[in-house]
């Protein structure tokens, strides 16, 4: 075996996205602006989530013994509470959220268990999904503290309703108007900012799995027991559609 080959080889084997393509590795400066970690770590806890549903999946499908079932969602329900008290973080050579867990699953369950888990998915549909999921739990706090705020104001309005203001137009002062008027009209807006992230959601809640690179699996998993197990609605329409697009966080 040539030496270069055996470089390539080593960088497969240890998980490297571009090992077993290229003669050497990159340098230290485009191994930096590959690195995404300081940025995607934050999808820790949603690629767990994903994980526990793929290897539903997979057992669904006949991938993954009952045994071997119960000992994968373990051992990713370990990986959780390490990730969660700061025990288990990214290395400084991952690559990304999902190597970094990739490698941290492997110390706590072992290769041969944890490697059946990179069966039948793709990293496009695995980040497509983990999106959507960090989107609309992050949509559910903001619409919280929005609804928090227009409460706020309404307290206001109604503890003071005979209060007056002077009403301004162009910095002038135009007509007296009640305080309650004027809370109410930075009340109205953000009730339809609730309602837009409302709407948006309905778009969101649909699920990219099962789309793999682009193009699906043949490994026959069902989309929609995934869908179903993290909480989303069908599985979209279009697999490139769902790996590619990112509309939904631009809407949002």
């Amino acid at each position: 075996m040539t030496e270069t080959n055996e470089t390539s080889n080593r960088a497969a084997e240890a998980g490297a996205l571009w090992g077993g393509r290229f003669a050497s590795g990159p340098s230290p400066e485009l191994q930096l602006l590959s690195k995404s970690t300081q940025f995607d770590w934050a999808l820790a806890q949603y690629d767990i989530r994903g994980s526990k549903a793929h290897a539903t999946a997979l057992a669904a499908a006949g991938y993954l013994s009952d045994d071997e079932l119960t000992a994968m969602r373990d051992a990713l329900d370990e990986l959780s509470a390490r990730v969660a008290d700061g025990r288990a973080v990214a290395a400084e050579d991952d690559e990304d959220v999902h190597s970094a867990l990739e490698r941290l699953l492997i110390e706590i369950t072992g290769v041969q268990l944890a490697g059946k888990l990179r069966a039948g998915r793709s990293r496009n549909d695995q980040i497509a999904t983990l999106v959507r999921l960090y989107l609309l739990d992050h949509a559910a706090v903001i619409e919280g503290m929005l609804l928090d705020l227009v409460e706020a104001l309404l307290d206001q309005s109604l503890a003071h309703p005979e209060a007056i203001l002077p009403g301004r137009t162009h910095l002038q002062h135009a007509q007296p108007v009640l305080l309650a008027h004027q809370l109410a009209a930075h009340a109205w807006p953000l009730v339809r900012d609730v309602e837009r992230l409302r709407d948006w959601a309905k778009r969101a809640r649909r699920s990219p799995y099962g789309g793999g690179a682009l193009a699906g699996s043949s490994l026959g998993l069902d989309p929609r027991l995934v869908a179903a197990e993290l909480g989303l609605g069908d599985p979209l329409e279009n697999s490139i559609d769902g790996t590619s697009a990112r509309d939904v966080v631009a809407e949002f």
